[in-house]
């Protein structure tokens, strides 16, 4: 009769050597800062990003910035956020400003997990232009990036 042992991997340690190396590529650009502009010196000729969550927020304020039809073979690419601005005041800003968000984020950055959406409305300087400011507050679970924050303005006349 064979002799069968079960062992379980939820008690094993880590060997000294195993232990985390320093990232090669840690100092190396991972993409490009937007809006564009000229890089300073380990830069290169643009302006980079060196950390992921950098990256990924300067990404999420492009998407959520970008309406429909302005991205070159991508027409629905972004949120379509600035045709709700004629709609501020009501209910029907803030469903559908969420569910576009939503539906933007889950095509095309499915890692970002949204939490959530803050609104405010400044007409402090001029009563018939009005400044929203949306504040998006998300988590990124498989890059280890947590309680990020991202905001974003866009401005209505009316």
């Amino acid at each position: 009769m064979a002799n069968i042992k079960e062992l379980d991997f939820k008690s094993v340690g880590v060997k000294q050597t195993a232990k985390k190396q320093p990232d090669p590529f840690a100092d190396r650009p991972i993409g490009f800062k937007t809006p564009m502009k000229l890089g300073q010196s380990s830069d290169g000729i643009f302006s980079m990003h060196f950390t992921l969550s950098d990256q990924i927020r300067d990404n999420l304020r492009n998407l959520l910035l970008t309406n429909h039809g302005e991205r070159v073979g991508l027409y629905d690419f972004g949120a379509n956020l600035q045709e709700l601005s004629l709609e501020l005041g009501s209910n029907i800003f803030d469903d559908e400003a969420l569910l576009r968000i939503n539906t933007a984020v889950n095509k095309y950055m499915p890692f970002v997990m949204l939490k959530t959406l803050e609104r405010e409305i400044d007409n402090l300087d001029n009563e018939n232009v009005a400044k929203i400011r949306l504040k998006v507050h998300y988590d990124v679970p498989t890059a280890g990036i947590t309680n990020q924050l991202i905001v974003v303005s866009f401005f209505v006349g009316g």
